[in-house]
């Protein structure tokens, strides 16, 4: 389980964040990883609670679902659908971005265009002709995301340690409350995914115990892979902003050749991220069908194959579109607030499951309520940091999911009117 918890959270983002970080907040940034860890604690602390009252899968959309019903629930549906397609369309442009690096018209134009199709085909492909081959396909990523990380550490203590100075109260304080705020959005970027590990809490032995530790560790193994990685990139570079900022490290650490063996690492990590979400993701879409919120067509099985074709072709399509229309820093920041809408969701579950199910037999956090209150207050300030352009696509969501809600809500009707319906 705790395996689990590392391997959803350490992927694409942080090879791309850490130049942004340090552009934020100087040599302030690797406080901030320590700090986004207490945040993601808090939130991942209330999520435990509500997932272990269910063992079907759904998500953050079962879960509000039951909480508040099914206006709610299909709105964080849409949003935790668009938090994944934007994660995946992340990692592509961070794929795109190191491969210009080999080969510079991949960077723009028609050859960055059709990189990216070719890049979401082929993971496409294997999943449409099943589970095991888009699993298989899966893990042959899931070594290299650790790998070029541990070797970063490893070397870059030992090269810059000495580099290492004392960050004084003045240089945490001066940047203010706006970029902190910013920066600890982004990162939620950083820290999500392990939520995708509490799904199948029905098959996990002794959950009381088993899932705190296992989310206690895997986040504390994460907050320290992360912090460690900011404060060699600081040390051997400064507080100078740089688009590739863990290139310029081991090129310092290595040589030139450095730059070639980190961006191959690179989108080794992204791509494996891209094929994950491709196989994992159109689940979300299964979902939604399966409980009448989306068209039933979506939750239909190829005869020969058993996967949901349709589902899996429309979130590619999507994950496509975003990734061509946006850059690295505005997709990962779309999904973070995505993040932090429906995190702060789960968290007020926890306070209405309370309630509607007292009796449930659950997790059962000491000052379960004061937690989720926290993690609601957290997730509602990070959102204050979105842009224009991309609360506008937020809101954009929001309308496209209340009119799914409706159409939900009269085919419904319509089914139960055709149930007591008595012919003459």
């Amino acid at each position: 389980m705790t395996g689990l918890v590392i391997n959803g959270v350490i992927g694409s983002g942080i090879f791309g964040v850490p130049g942004e970080l340090t552009r934020m907040l100087g040599r302030a940034s690797p406080f901030a990883m320590l700090l986004a860890a207490v945040v993601m604690g808090i939130i991942a602390a209330a999520m435990t609670e509500v997932a272990s009252q269910f063992s079907e899968p759904g998500g953050p959309y079962l879960y509000v679902r039951t909480a508040f019903g099914r206006f709610l629930g299909i709105q964080v549906g849409w949003f935790w659908l668009l938090s994944l397609v934007s994660g995946a369309a992340a990692g592509t442009n961070l794929f795109v971005g190191y491969l210009a690096s080999f080969v510079p018209s991949a960077g723009h134009g028609w050859a960055r265009a059709l990189a990216i199709t070719v890049l979401i085909a082929i993971p496409t492909t294997a999943n449409y002709f099943g589970v095991r081959s888009g699993a298989n396909f899966t893990n042959l990523f899931t070594v290299a995301k650790i790998l070029p990380l541990a070797f970063l550490i490893i070397f870059g203590v030992f090269r810059f340690g000495h580099q290492i100075r004392i960050v004084h109260l003045s240089e945490i304080a001066s940047p203010g409350w706006s970029p902190w705020l910013s920066a600890l959005l982004l990162l939620l970027f950083v820290y999500g995914g392990y939520e995708d590990s509490l799904a199948p809490l029905g098959e996990v032995e002794n959950p009381r115990r088993t899932v705190p530790f296992a989310l206690a560790t895997g986040l504390l193994v994460c907050a320290a892979v992360f912090t460690l990685v900011q404060l060699v990139t600081v040390a051997a570079i400064g507080t100078v902003a740089t688009d590739r900022p863990l290139v310029e490290v081991v090129i310092k650490l290595i040589g030139n050749g450095g730059s070639f063996l980190v961006a191959v690492a690179v989108m080794i990590s992204s791509y494996g991220y891209i094929v994950g979400t491709i196989l994992s993701a159109p689940r979300v879409i299964y979902a939604l069908s399966s409980h009448g919120d989306f068209p039933d067509s979506l939750s239909r099985l190829t005869t020969r194959y058993q996967t949901p074709a349709l589902a899996i072709c429309i979130y590619a399509f999507l994950v496509w579109l975003l990734a061509l229309t946006g850059t690295f820093l505005w997709v990962a920041a779309v999904s973070a607030g995505t993040m932090a809408l429906y995190y702060g969701a789960i968290c007020a579950s926890l306070i209405q499951l309370r309630k509607t199910h007292p009796d449930a037999p659950a997790l059962r956090l000491p000052f379960g309520r004061a937690i989720a209150l926290a993690g609601i207050a957290i997730c509602i300030a990070l959102l204050s940091r979105l842009s224009l352009r991309e609360a506008l696509l937020m809101c954009i969501t929001a309308a496209v999911a209340s009119r799914n809600w409706w159409w939900a809500k009269q085919r419904a009707l319509g089914k139960r009117a055709k149930r007591i319906e008595v012919p003459a």
